[in-house]
């Protein structure tokens, strides 16, 4: 195998586990408000 391709399979090897890290860190904010729909009473049975 030549060096340019261990240095090819190093650096992909290298943004790979970089990128599981910060997916594994990174804190995703929650989105804000929530939802509120109105169900009317004739959906439920009696």
């Amino acid at each position: 195998m030549s060096r340019a391709s261990l240095y090819t399979i190093l650096l992909i090897l290298v943004l790979l586990f970089g990128g599981v890290i910060f997916l594994a860190t990174w804190d995703i904010p929650a989105p804000p408000g929530g939802i509120e729909i109105i169900v009317p009473n004739d959906r439920f049975p009696k």
